[in-house]
């Protein structure tokens, strides 16, 4: 039997809204206690998975750069079980987190995943890693300047500069 073009193109619509039904959703709303067959049935395949935290467990990451502005960390206790969510890119959270002349590239990668863009500049001789993230209704941008030898030497935030929305008249 064959089938018409509407007919396909209403099974190829159907067969994308429910394989991208992950890409809609909400990493945040993962409850404690869910096993990783299921986080991972309701997100989708991680963008990364580390080592948790003293070994004890596994940090799956889900990003969203380098256009998006959120980067979810989901922490699974030794069972295989989600303990933690937490939205990463948080301002709140970078002072207490980032560790100059501590943390290395690793430690950047387990905590934001890689960044939206890099680049480099004439006074740091390393590189700065940038990551987008909104505070509110504003589009900021965390910076972390990483070092030649993959130590973090600092790090800042800034307003994400976007052109001005045209005119409408």
């Amino acid at each position: 039997m064959t089938r018409g073009a509407g007919g396909w193109l209403a099974g190829a619509l159907a067969a994308a809204l429910l394989g991208g039904c992950a890409v809609f959703a909400d990493p945040g709303r993962v409850a404690p206690g869910t096993p990783v067959a299921g986080v991972v049935e309701q997100l989708g395949r991680p963008t990364a998975r580390y080592p948790a935290a003293g070994n004890a467990g596994e940090r799956l990451q889900y990003t969203y750069q380098p256009a998006g502005q959120r980067v979810f960390n989901i922490d699974l206790d030794a069972q295989g079980r989600v303990a933690r969510v937490e939205q990463a890119l948080s301002e709140s959270l970078f002072a207490q987190r980032i560790q100059p002349n501590v943390w290395t590239r690793a430690d950047v990668l387990r905590e934001y995943g890689p960044p939206a863009r890099t680049m480099g500049v004439h006074n740091f001789d390393g590189t700065i890693w940038i990551w987008r993230y909104a505070d509110g209704p504003t589009w900021r941008l965390l910076f972390i300047d990483i070092d030649r030898a993959g130590v973090v030497r600092g790090w800042s935030n800034g307003d994400e500069d976007l052109p001005d929305p045209p005119d409408v008249r």
